[in-house]
This record gives structure tokens, C-alpha cells and sequence, in this order.
């Protein structure tokens, strides 16, 4: 199959948008549930929603509240039964849904569209958003190689054969969706993630941000907001620290989440001695985010491995802030357009250390607010990518 370049005309008639009922099965729901794919399909929902769709959202722990007029939840299972009983739980609610005036289907997370797919009527065609390669994420946190593997074949690949088409945040992820998972590149479609450019907006300066959060005002500050695991490198941002802090003993890092890592990460800082440089802010509120970008001089993403997108990156800078990234998935397709001096070397912690210190010495020069404000919503306005990822959902298949 391929997609065809025309959406249907009962949504696109003469430029005319025509409210469509789209099915959409995701994780949980952002903010109770924190989490890349959890902000992203509640912001689409949102938007969606607003455009008039109407918008039927399958998932975990979902609110037992309708939350807006055009967005309706159906909660599949509890986070607290055993897997097993979550995807039996999956299956059963599921079946009771009423399936027969959608206009499109979009899934985002493999493992509870694998008891589903075989329900979902067979002549509306099926948009995968692929957020990364789930398997091999879990093994990079930890888990063995056979119950990875089984993941990718029994799971993955079982869903994505029975996918019409499928969109990815970077060129990084399309490509692992082709080589990996041998999806043809014609059902591929890049559209990048997006931000709330009015909520993520440079409406404080730096000194009254820093001053509503409690922050140093006369310390370079920088910031990381970081699920606190293996793959995304907080560990080498600490050592890249220790590196540069002779040069420059006041800098401090504020970190910004939680993780199975914090405790070990913890102390690292202490023995790195780093304990006057550092703050673990722990789970920060959303409503805090906005003002810890804006508090910071520039935000930091020393990712390892396996990021799709780099949401942080469009966050801080729709709020005015640089930011600092490793080469890593589809990170450097944000900031190369924009500011490529800010791309490391590798992902090494000397690499990172080497990138701070130039930045903040003055060796590199930063984005002016102004600049990195304009170009994330130039870029990445939620406004615009919703309707991109729309018109693509809603697109005629043909053989």
C-alpha cells in the first residue's frame, strides 16, 4: 500500500476543514501521567479538539471526567493489574466500543495496540505514530536480551505489519522504522513534535524567573529536565561538571525529574564534589517548567541514545533559552537549521564538558532570546504541526 498525496474530499473539500472522529490509542494522560508520548498525544488531543475533531482516546489510568467537549476517554485497563491482566483488560473494554462512525485510527504505543488490532474496522486505515524502537529503549535500561527480542517480534512487528502508514518525530527514528523493523519508506511520514508556544514563552526575564523558583541570581546557571535513567546521560553531565569546574567553581546545575537512577546519580555528585553545584529538584510541577527554562542560561540534553525527538529542546527554546545537545537521534534536526555551534562533539562527558565551557567563557557565541523564541514557533507551534499530523491521519489509501 501507499499513500496517497490527497486527503478525502468530505475533510478537504474546496480548503474546507470538516469535523472528522478520530479513535486514538495512547499511554496515559499528561500531567498525571508524565512522559514524552503522554505530553504528545495530549497535546494533539488538544488541538484536535479545539479544530472541532472529535477526538476518542483509548489508554491507561485515564481521567473518569470528560475534560472537554470534543474528547472522550475510555480508560482500556490499571497500571496496577499484571501486564497480562492489563492486556486481557485492553481487549475486553475495547470490544465495547463502538467503532462504526470513525474516520481515522491512530495508535502510539505498540504494546496495548497488539490486543486491539485485530478489532479495529478493516476499511479505515491505520497511522502508526512510531515514538522509538520500545524494545531496544528497555534494553538500554536494563532489561535482557531474549525478553527484547520477543518484544520486537511478538509485539512490535506484529502491530506495525497490520499499520497502513506511519509517522515519525525525526529522519533518525524513520530510518530505524526502515532498517530495523523493514517498514517501506513511502509509509514513512516525518512531522516533528511541537510545543505550546503559549504556554513555553518568554514572558519573565531571567532574574524574576530565578527569583519565583528560589534559584541563584548571580551564578551561570544551567538546566535539565530529564526522566532519571540510564540512556539519557544525566550521569555525564555530572562528570562533565567536575571537568569544568575548576575553570569556572561557581556554574550550578539544576535537574529537573525522577528515575531509578537518582539515588546512584546522587552520589556521584557528592563524590565528584560537586554537592555545591548541583540541586536534584526532583518531579518538577508543569506549571514550574516554563520559569526554570527561563531561569537558566541555557538547557542541557546529554541524551545517550534513542531520542526520537528532543521535546526539551522546543520547549526551552520557545521560552527563549539555547540549548546545549549531544549528536544523538533527532536531536541535532532541531538545532542544525538553528544554531549547529551547539551541537556536541559526541556523547562523551568530555565532549559535553568541552561545549559548556566554550558557551559559557563566551568562545561561543549564544542565540539572542529573541532568535530561539522566533524559530521554535516559526517551527514547531503546536498550532501547525496538529494539522500536519491531522491531514496525514485522514489521508486516502490507495493499493
Amino acid at each position: 500500500m501507499t499513500t496517497n498525496t490527497v486527503s478525502t474530499n468530505k475533510y478537504n473539500q474546496n480548503k474546507k476543514i470538516y469535523p472528522a472522529s478520530i479513535l486514538c490509542l495512547g499511554l496515559g494522560w499528561f500531567p498525571h501521567t508524565p512522559g514524552g508520548l503522554e505530553r504528545y498525544v495530549y497535546e494533539l488531543t488538544q488541538q484536535l479538539a479545539t479544530s472541532q475533531d472529535s477526538i476518542h482516546l483509548c489508554g491507561i489510568d485515564l481521567p473518569n471526567t470528560q475534560l472537554h467537549e470534543n474528547i472522550h476517554f475510555t480508560n482500556l485497563a490499571l497500571s496496577n493489574q499484571s501486564i497480562w491482566q492489563r492486556l486481557h483488560s485492553v481487549r475486553s473494554n475495547f470490544k465495547k466500543i463502538d467503532t462504526t462512525h470513525i474516520d481515522a485510527i491512530n495508535l502510539h504505543f505498540a504494546l496495548y495496540s497488539l490486543p486491539i488490532i485485530d478489532l479495529l474496522p478493516k476499511t479505515i486505515p491505520i497511522t502508526f505514530n512510531f515514538h522509538g524502537p520500545w524494545a531496544d529503549e528497555t534494553h538500554a535500561e536494563g532489561t535482557n536480551k531474549l525478553s527484547v527480542f520477543l518484544k520486537r517480534l511478538l509485539i512490535e512487528k506484529q502491530v506495525y505489519k497490520k499499520c497502513d502508514r506511519f509517522i515519525t518525530l525525526s529522519q533518525a527514528f524513520a530510518k530505524i522504522l526502515h532498517e530495523k523493523y523493514q517498514i517501506p519508506e513511502d509509509k514513512i511520514h516525518v512531522i516533528p513534535g511541537g510545543v505550546n508556544i503559549d504556554r513555553f514563552q518568554p514572558n519573565f526575564s531571567p532574574t524574576e524567573a530565578r527569583k519565583q523558583l528560589g534559584w541563584h541570581q548571580d551564578r551561570p546557571i544551567i538546566f535539565t529536565s530529564r526522566r532519571l535513567v540510564q540512556r539519557v546521560g544525566v550521569d555525564k553531565l555530572l562528570t562533565a561538571l567536575s571537568i569544568i569546574k575548576p575553570k569556572i567553581p561557581d556554574i550550578w546545575l539544576a535537574i529537573a525529574g525522577r528515575g531509578n537512577l537518582q539515588l546512584a546519580l546522587q552520589n556521584q555528585a557528592t563524590e565528584l564534589g560537586l554537592d555545591n553545584n548541583i540541586k536534584f529538584l526532583g518531579f518538577l510541577p508543569d506549571e514550574h517548567l516554563p520559569l526554570a527554562y527561563q531561569a537558566a542560561d541555557f538547557t542541557v540534553i546529554p541524551s545517550q541514545s534513542f531520542e526520537g525527538f528532543g521535546l526539551a529542546i522546543v520547549e526551552s527554546l520557545a521560552c527563549g533559552t539555547p540549548v546545549v545537545c549531544t549528536p544523538v537521534g533527532g536531536m541535532p534536526e532541531i538545532l542544525t537549521p538553528f544554531s549547529p555551534d551547539l551541537i556536541t562533539s559526541s556523547i562523551s562527558a568530555e565532549d559535553i564538558a568541552a561545549k559548556l565551557s566554550q558557551i559559557l567563557l563566551g568562545e561561543i557565541s549564544k542565540p539572542s532570546r529573541e532568535s530561539c523564541r522566533q524559530y521554535a514557533v516559526n517551527n514547531f507551534d503546536w498550532n501547525k504541526i496538529a494539522q500536519q499530523v491531522r491531514q496525514r491521519i485522514l489521508t486516502v489509501v490507495s493499493c
